[in-house]
């Protein structure tokens, strides 16, 4: 199975596929989430591993603007622990750091590490693997990365120090995403998004047609309509069979009777 992600082979993207997938996935590597999203498009990969929020640094918008642009389905989820490690080049000591790459996400979730060793500079990357691949091949201005330990494995590099997170409870939760959808008999979460007309009362009707029917909401998010100022996608996560003798299947059947579109992203089991 080929499996897309954004970074490079070593990134915490590419532990959540293998978490996830399993370790005989074949890794496609891509510059932006856009192109991962493509490249599941387009063939060029099977499945892509996709995150989409983080317990520290909030939800990726991006994600869900691309998930609202493309039409993927989401079959999968899992959580990864995040654990941020900082990593040079064999031999190296903490002493001799200055100069510390990563991507500026991982930068700003280890901010009391840098606190702590003020004479440390920080050097946003583009990728946390990324940075240790060009730490250890000389193409970086920096003395060591901040990555995962699975990029210190794949690129040879040494770990000075673990655990440089903020907070020890960093997780980020990721979606799987492939051209068909899972098999609706193993689902039991479903990911949906949909446009309300602007009137009053109408968001809580619409989570009112979840509501009375005790189906639990784990996450809701609204994002801008572009080319429509003040008006909002709007996207759920609820625990439920999606078939239509359900109640979560009866629920989104009164949703449309009122919502202009609804769409199911994916109905997936819940991770464990």
């Amino acid at each position: 199975m080929q499996v897309a992600i954004q970074g490079e082979a070593g990134s915490f993207s590419h532990a959540a596929a293998l978490e996830t997938l399993g370790a005989a996935l074949g890794l496609v590597p891509c510059g932006t989430f856009e192109e991962l999203f493509r490249a599941v498009e387009t063939e060029a990969a099977d499945r892509g591993i996709v995150p989409i929020e983080n317990t520290l640094a909030g939800s990726v918008h991006q994600n869900y603007d691309l998930l609202s642009a493309h039409a993927l389905h989401v079959v999968a989820e899992t959580e990864l622990r995040i654990r941020h490690c900082l990593i040079a080049r064999p031999g190296t000591e903490l002493k001799d750091i200055v100069r510390v790459a990563s991507h500026p996400v991982a930068l700003a979730q280890c901010r009391r590490f840098f606190a702590e060793h003020p004479h440390l500079v920080a050097v946003p990357a583009y990728d946390t693997a990324g940075s240790v691949r060009d730490l250890m091949a000389g193409n970086v201005a920096a003395d060591a990365a901040i990555a995962s330990a699975l990029a210190a494995e794949l690129y040879d590099g040494a770990v000075l120090a673990e655990g440089l997170e903020d907070h020890a409870e960093n997780y980020t939760r990721f979606l799987v995403v492939a051209r068909e959808p899972a098999p609706a008999a193993a689902a039991s979460k479903v990911s949906l998004m949909f446009t309300l007309t602007n009137a009053p009362g109408v968001l809580y009707r619409a989570l009112g047609v979840f509501s009375t029917r005790g189906l639990d909401l784990t996450k809701i998010e609204s994002r801008p309509l572009p080319g429509r100022p003040w008006e909002y996608l709007f996207y759920l996560d609820v625990i439920g069979d999606a078939r239509a003798t359900g109640r979560l299947g009866e629920a989104l059947a009164e949703l449309r009777t009122f919502a202009p579109m609804v769409r199911v992203l994916g109905a997936y089991p819940e991770r464990a």
